[in-house]
């Protein structure tokens, strides 16, 4: 019998109030308190991210400047360099306990490109690795940024793909730190409209086609990759998603002196 996975999809919501969601069913996850793994599915508002990889020349432009903007700055526990999330990207985030798979982090991270590669050839669009490099590019171009953070194995944070991202945002970043990586979307890179696939409804406000295609697809893709059932689940199957709510971030937020 294949195991599940719970999908849930949050529409979008402020970065803080997932991030502390996230550290929340993580340690419920190790606790045993959650029984199943979950992918959790949002967009954010424009918010830049430091990994624990961040190098300065990363950041080029002042934070003050990046406020200005309406952009918050975050330092937080994942591996790899800087990244921007903004509305058009669909984020995902794996809270799995890796003793059901393998504890291999390397082995993970594959994994993780793997699902988006399976997920973008559904919709038409070829997709590889870069050696030396995590993440996922199409034609040359990068589509997809990953960054995990594992607790006691198990995973929190994961994967970003542009879908109708506005790619000039990441012209404020070096992003993932690699100089003159061209970044990409499904839009820009989708060659015509594909057939949505015939999975349970996951619910989400909006419901714009390409993103639902594109949703889709990368949860048909992840649970082949992982070997898992998706199940789509509303928000309040889970608990904790109300009390995260309740007492949502604060801690990791970056600002100027």
């Amino acid at each position: 019998m294949t195991a599940r996975l719970a999908v849930v999809d949050l529409g979008r919501r402020p970065y803080d109030e997932v991030l502390e969601l996230q550290r929340l069913l993580c340690r419920q996850r190790v606790t045993g308190e959650l029984s199943d793994d979950v992918l959790l599915l949002v967009e954010h508002e424009p918010v830049i991210t430091l990994g624990r990889g961040t190098r300065p020349s990363s950041l080029p432009i002042p934070l003050s400047a990046l406020e200005a903007r309406g952009l918050q700055v975050f330092l937080v526990e994942r591996g790899g360099d800087v990244t921007l999330h903004a509305p058009g990207q669909l984020v995902g985030y794996p809270i799995l306990d890796l003793t059901g798979w393998r504890r291999d982090l390397h082995w993970y991270l594959r994994q993780l490109e793997e699902s988006l590669i399976l997920g973008l050839a559904r919709l038409a669009i070829p997709a590889e690795r870069n050696p030396g490099r995590t993440g996922v590019w199409t034609r040359g171009r990068k589509i997809a940024s990953i960054g995990i953070h594992v607790k006691q194995w198990v995973t929190m944070h994961g994967f970003a793909l542009n879908v109708t991202t506005e790619l000039s945002l990441f012209d404020l970043i070096v992003p993932c730190g690699i100089p003159g990586v061209t970044m990409t979307s499904v839009a820009r890179e989708r060659p015509a409209p594909t057939t949505p696939l015939p999975l349970p409804a996951l619910p989400r406000a909006g419901g714009q086609r390409l993103w639902a295609e594109t949703r889709d697809a990368i949860v048909a893709a992840f649970g082949e990759a992982f070997e898992r059932e998706p199940e789509g689940r509303a928000e309040e199957s889970l608990g904790a998603i109300r009390a995260a709510a309740r007492n949502p971030g604060g801690p990791g937020i970056v600002s100027e002196a």
